[in-house]
Parts: C-alpha cells; sequence; structure tokens
C-alpha cells in the first residue's frame, strides 16, 4: 500500500512511524521485539523497514563521497530511504548492541542516508543549518549485558551521547524515548519477556504521546 504524502498526512492528523531494525538473523530477539512493537502501533501509520532482509548496503561509496560534496546525484537506494523519512514524524531504531554501540549495517544506513544536503545543508561560510526538526527519533536497544553493567560503566551514556548528541542534535530532530531490553540473552525467559513488553511499551506510549 502506498504510504500517504506528507501534505495529506499533515491535513487528516495521522502519525506515521518508521521502524528501523538490522540484524541477520530472522528469529532473534531483536526482529521479535521489532515486530512487537509494530503490532503495537496503530495499523497502517507504522512500516518496519528491515536493513538486512531488505540488502542495504551499508558502505559509503565514491558515488555517497559525491554526492556529499554536490558533485552527483544521490544513489537509488540512499534516496529511497530518505523519502521513507520524509514521510515519518517517528523513526524507531532497534537494535542489537555490539560492542556498546550500533551494528555495522545500521550506522551504514546513517552514513549513507543522514548526508548533506538532506538531513543538514553546510553553506558556503561554513554554517550549518539543521533540517530535521519534524523528526523525533526513539532508541530500543537490545542489550546481552545487565543495567548495572552499564550503569557502573557508563556504558548507555556512552550510547546515547553517540547517537542522540552526535546525530539526532546535529540533524536537528528531536530527541524521543530510550529503553533498554537488558539481559537480552537471560535464561529467564518470563523476565526477558517482561523487559520486552516494557521496552515496547514505552516507545509505544512515546510515540503515541501518552508518555515517555
Amino acid at each position: 500500500m502506498q504510504a500517504p504524502s506528507l501534505s495529506g498526512r499533515r491535513l487528516t492528523g495521522l502519525v506515521k512511524t518508521l521502524i528501523v531494525t538490522a540484524h541477520p538473523d530472522q528469529d532473534s530477539l531483536t526482529l521479535g521485539v521489532a515486530r512487537l512493537l509494530q503490532e503495537a502501533l496503530h495499523p497502517g501509520d507504522v512500516e518496519l523497514a528491515d536493513l538486512a532482509a531488505e540488502g542495504f548496503d551499508p558502505r559509503f561509496t565514491m558515488a555517497d563521497r559525491d554526492h556529499y560534496r554536490g558533485d552527483g546525484a544521490a544513489p537509488a537506494d540512499v534516496t529511497r530511504e530518505q523519502r521513507r523519512l520524509d514521510e515519518a514524524d517517528h523513526l524507531v531504531l532497534v537494535f542489537p548492541v555490539y560492542w556498546w554501540s550500533m551494528p555495522a549495517l545500521l550506522k551504514g544506513w546513517i552514513d549513507r542516508v543522514f548526508v548533506n544536503g538532506w538531513a543538514f545543508e553546510i553553506d558556503p561560510t561554513g554554517g550549518t543549518r539543521r533540517t530535521l526538526g519534524r523528526l523525533t527519533v526513539h532508541l530500543l536497544p537490545v542489550a546481552g549485558d545487565a543495567l548495572g553493567t552499564y550503569e557502573r560503566h557508563g556504558y548507555e551514556q556512552a550510547l546515547r551521547t553517540q547517537i542522540e548528541h552526535g546525530i539526532v542534535d546535529y540533524c536537528g530532530a528531536q530527541r524521543g524515548a530510550v529503553a533498554f531490553v537488558h539481559e537480552s540473552e537471560r535464561d529467564d525467559d518470563a523476565a526477558r519477556q517482561a523487559a520486552v513488553e516494557d521496552a515496547v511499551d514505552r516507545i509505544a506510549r512515546a510515540v503515541q504521546g501518552t508518555g515517555r
């Protein structure tokens, strides 16, 4: 089904959410969390972008470099992703934590899609105009370690600084909710499910404007 146009969505008051996830295993907890969040939001107003299943190429090539410098058009796959985001009010990144950060596939998606001329603009004097003020970005990291480990070593703050300050703020987007699923590999299925449901509920409520 074709997504509504930006102007049409504003007139009808629809809130569109793009969930972006990156995991090679279709049976992974990460993909399961993303699908649960999709189900928790209003049908028809949410799209799930599974970068691994869609075969998105995260490599920043010379074509990307030329486009960044204003010497060429954006690659077609980048333009497609930007159009998805142009239709969205909310972006939710659902990802497994690899080495206290996001997977290379998701980082490459950001590297290629959030570029000069679309996510921000650098003028001839060196000033920066941030162009994604209409977008709210939420984070749902799936982490193997416990909350205490993240607090003790400052891992959560480091991850949030990297993404929220380094990417979201730089592009002028709005910071949304952050909900970790900790101890994702625990043997206690009930405890893990409770953590997943809590994280999904927190993000869904933030997207729907009923809480953070």
